[in-house]
C-alpha cells in the first residue's frame, strides 16, 4: 500500500514547479500555498522561511551534486568528467530558480543571508571538488604541486558556464553533457596527471 504525501511532501512538489516556472522572487508564499493546496499557515508550519524551503527544493527535489566515493572512482579522466557531468545537471535544473533574485538586490541579499544562515551558499561546491581532488593528489593520480583550488575552480567554472547557457537557451538539461565534460576535462589533464 502506498503511502500518501505528507503537507511537507506535497509543499515541496509544488515549490519544485513555482520556482522553477517563477523563480524564488516571483514565487509568493501565497502562490507556493495555492500550487500546493495548503495554507500559507501550513507553510511556516513546515519551514521556518522562505529561505529554508528554497534550500529544502534544492536538496531533496534537484539533482544532488553527487560526487563519486572513493571506492567507486574509476581513472582520473572519468572522475572528473562524472563531476562536471553532475555539476551540469545540478546547475541547469537551479539556475530558473535562482536567476531572478539577481534583479532584486534588497530580496538577494536577504536571500544570501538567509540561505548562509541556513549553513549553505554557492561557495560551498568549489571547496568540495577541491577536497576531491585532494583525495585523489592523496591516491598519487593527481600530482603532488597542483593547483587543486585553481584545478577546482576551472571544473565548477566550466559546468556553470555550460549550465547558464543550456538555461538560457530554454534547456533542462545540457544535450552533450557527457561529452561536454570529457572534452572540457582533457584540456585539464595536462595540469593535474602525475
Amino acid at each position: 500500500m502506498s503511502q500518501l504525501p505528507t503537507s511537507r511532501d506535497r509543499i515541496l512538489d509544488a515549490a519544485a514547479i513555482v520556482l522553477v516556472e517563477r523563480g524564488v522572487v516571483g514565487a509568493t508564499t501565497r502562490e507556493l500555498a495555492r500550487a500546493a493546496g495548503c495554507s500559507e499557515a501550513l507553510i511556516y508550519k513546515n519551514f521556518a522561511d522562505k529561505q529554508e524551503l528554497f534550500l529544502a527544493v534544492l536538496t531533496e527535489r534537484m539533482p544532488r551534486i553527487e560526487l563519486p566515493e572513493a571506492s567507486d572512482r574509476a581513472a582520473l579522466p572519468e572522475t572528473l568528467a562524472s563531476i562536471v557531468t553532475a555539476l551540469l545537471s545540478f546547475y541547469t535544473k537551479t539556475f530558473p530558480m535562482a536567476a531572478s533574485i539577481f534583479g532584486a538586490p534588497e530580496l538577494l541579499a536577504e536571500h544570501r543571508e538567509g540561505v548562509r544562515a541556513h549553513g549553505y551558499g554557492p561557495e560551498g561546491v568549489v571547496p568540495l571538488v577541491a577536497h576531491l581532488l585532494g583525495e585523489e593528489q592523496s591516491a598519487g593520480r593527481i600530482r603532488a604541486d597542483a593547483d587543486l583550488e585553481s584545478a577546482a575552480r576551472l571544473i565548477v567554472g566550466v559546468a556553470f558556464h555550460r549550465a547558464f547557457l543550456a538555461a538560457y537557451d530554454g534547456k533542462r538539461e545540457v544535450p552533450d553533457a557527457a561529452a561536454f565534460a570529457a572534452r572540457s576535462i582533457a584540456s585539464l589533464l595536462p595540469s593535474l596527471a602525475p
